[in-house]
């Protein structure tokens, strides 16, 4: 679990005191990873007050993390810093979380991150490591894993090593966000507890997050009194609580076949979620229903056929990775879920996309 969390509106400007004690020494610098899209809205990182040699990287979130990308930024850290960082912190959606917490990992452990990838492989504790979400759905501030794109499959940093030591949560920095990317990303939250709530891994403990995420999401997605405010908090809190039910479950069929889309086609994570989660009535009537239902409320349409033209091999990718996820599957359907799903069955559902 993260050890420490400070939620409020306006917390942001706490963070130079919260960090300061974590300080090793005045050649230890602390490093931004900030999303490039506050390089020109300057309102967030002029808040940020840098000291000796503390640095901001910019970081390009179009597309999903990659291990190639892990590895450049450790590898440019270890030659521009005097000594070990003091600190990571990453500040941005869930691309830039899951970057931060490899980062402060490969610091500490030898080699490339795709070595890393799997569950509990990281040997060394990560250094420090600070998550402030600007938007909210992924989880990424709770989870202990750092999901990447790797050259041969698209799977985490699983470990406990992962979580962050210090997260920072402050409804305020969402307020810039763009109506579709709102919804895309507030629905993996919605889909996480879905995915837990109904998933065989489940017990009291995510049961009880995963179902007051769940509340949460009803009142965000389909209420007409919430004031904009209301809103962001409320959401923030259902993606750390969604976060906090599949880190004590798992997810299932939604994020399996969307790390295949993400993998081969490059789909972002929240609306590769959607485009596959709106055609699995099968496993998830209900939630799939509900899900339809917030659509339509929010006049949002998904992109369609992105899978109309791929050929046998380039399907065969995907269901390869998607079947590899073989924790996500056995939540959704039990031990013997490989007598259930097929790669002809897993073919027919993204030929639906």
């Amino acid at each position: 679990m993260v050890p420490r969390v400070i939620f409020g509106r306006g917390s942001f400007n706490q963070l130079s005191e919260i960090i300061s004690p974590n300080r090793l020494n005045t050649k230890a610098p602390f490093i931004y990873l900030v999303d490039d899209v506050f390089k020109s809205n300057t309102w967030l990182t002029s808040r940020i007050s840098l000291s000796y040699d503390d640095k901001i990287l910019y970081i390009s979130t179009k597309e999903e993390p990659k291990t190639s990308q892990v590895d450049q930024l450790v590898e440019d850290i270890i030659l521009t810093c005097k000594e070990r960082p003091s600190g990571i912190i990453g500040i941005g959606g869930g691309s830039i979380l899951d970057l931060a917490k490899a980062v402060s990992i490969l610091l500490t452990n030898e080699g490339s991150a795709e070595n890393y990838q799997g569950w509990d492989l990281v040997k060394n504790p990560a250094i420090y490591h600070v998550g402030i979400p600007t938007i909210s759905g992924t989880g990424a501030e709770v989870s202990r894993t750092a999901i990447l794109t790797g050259p041969k499959l698209k799977l985490g940093i699983n470990s406990d090593y992962t979580p962050f030591d210090q997260v920072l949560l402050d409804p305020e920095l969402t307020k810039d966000v763009e109506k579709n990317q709102w919804f895309y990303t507030g629905m993996d939250c919605y889909i996480h507890c879905i995915e837990s709530l109904n998933g065989t891994f489940l017990n009291e403990f995510s049961k009880t997050y995963g179902e007051k995420a769940f509340d949460l999401c009803k009142e965000i997605f389909l209420a007409d009194n919430l004031s904009v405010a209301e809103s962001q908090d409320k959401l923030m809190m259902a993606s750390w609580h969604g976060g906090m039910s599949i880190a004590y479950s798992q997810v299932g069929v939604a994020h399996a076949l969307s790390y295949g889309l993400s993998y081969y086609l490059g789909v972002k994570h929240g609306i590769g979620n959607c485009l596959v989660f709106d055609h699995l009535e099968e496993y998830y009537p209900e939630g799939v229903a509900l899900f339809k239902t917030m659509k339509a409320k929010h006049d949002i349409e998904l992109p369609q056929g992105i899978c109309a033209n791929l050929t046998d091999a380039e399907f065969d990718i995907m269901i390869k990775v998607a079947l590899s996820l073989e924790p996500l599957w056995e939540n959704a359907l039990g031990k013997k879920w490989k007598t259930i799903i097929t790669p002809e069955k897993v073919k027919s559902l993204y030929q639906k996309i």
